[in-house]
């Protein structure tokens, strides 16, 4: 599932080559990639018809495309596998294409979302005063965000009764984080993805979300994290932090801080790496 960074870099992309746009027309290929979008796949087109959009934004793992002077935007859902491509009009179509977005321009691109699995989506939703969809208003700021309150954040991880990793994935807690950098920010931390919230002072917290940040900018730099050719961005290239991951996947590798082998525990129906050196779990309460 793509995370603050890789969603980002879609962003960037999407606001390079699509941003100022007005779209020509619509085309559905796929029902379930609007399945989010109630009136269906008419409706979705013919509200894009005509529309300028705006600069693309995100908060957290969602991205948004502003319809100018509509008072809606285009939320995208990428899921497990889809992708939001720039592509020239002549290119073929690809196997997996879902929603295809043409522009009255004459730059020669298109937008098209494909998703080889169809779990993500796109679809229309009002924007809030904040100029959120208002479907996701009740996300919280991401740490990339300068408006992120470092000590509502600290406080609010005072009064829960709950542990560190959750914490981190609670997006009504804090936006973009997911199961990789949760690993990485946690490992570079020396923290216990086990470790009770509670129990972290303010130097810690602070300490956390400098790494949370700093992980997030060095994945940013290089593109985001590509396992497979699922995860690309919007001109079809590979994101390259998989190389630089220090806990994420490395079971029985040695820890390169302490070179202790990694371990990897079963988690909420995922997995934690972590250092059993470095990372010592919290004692058991009594």
């Amino acid at each position: 599932m793509p995370e603050l960074p890789e969603v980002e870099v879609v962003r960037r992309g999407l606001e390079r080559w699509v941003g100022g746009r007005t779209i020509a027309a619509a085309e559905v290929l796929h029902p379930r990639a609007i399945r989010r979008h109630l009136a269906g796949a008419e409706d979705f087109a013919g509200r894009l018809r005509g529309a300028r959009v705006g600069a693309p934004l995100r908060r957290g793992k969602y991205l948004w495309l502003p319809l100018e002077g509509t008072g809606q935007c285009v939320l995208a859902h990428l899921g497990m596998s889809g992708q939001l491509l720039v592509q020239p009009q002549d290119a073929p179509d690809e196997k997996h294409l879902r929603v295809r977005v043409r522009f009255a321009d004459t730059e020669g691109t298109e937008l098209r979302f494909v998703d080889q699995r169809t779990f993500g989506g796109l679809s229309l939703h009002a924007t809030t005063e904040d100029g959120l969809p208002d479907v996701i208003a009740h996300i919280a700021r991401d740490p990339l965000d300068p408006a992120f309150d470092e000590a509502a954040f600290h406080a609010a991880l005072r009064r829960r009764r709950s542990t560190l990793k959750r914490a981190l994935l609670d997006q009504s807690l804090i936006s973009g984080v997911g199961n990789i950098y949760a690993d990485e920010a946690l490992w570079r931390s020396r923290l216990h993805y086990d470790r009770p919230t509670a129990t972290l002072t303010r130097p810690r917290t602070a300490e956390l979300l400098g790494h949370v940040r700093d992980v997030m900018n060095a994945a940013l730099a290089v593109g985001g994290t590509s396992f497979d050719s699922l995860y690309v961005n919007v001109n079809g290239e590979s994101g390259y932090f998989e190389r630089s991951l220090d806990a994420y996947g490395r079971e029985g590798l040695p820890c390169r801080r302490c070179a202790a082998p990694m371990r990897r525990s079963p988690w909420m129906n995922r997995s934690s790496y972590f250092c059993p050196r470095c990372q010592r779990p919290p004692r058991p309460v009594r």
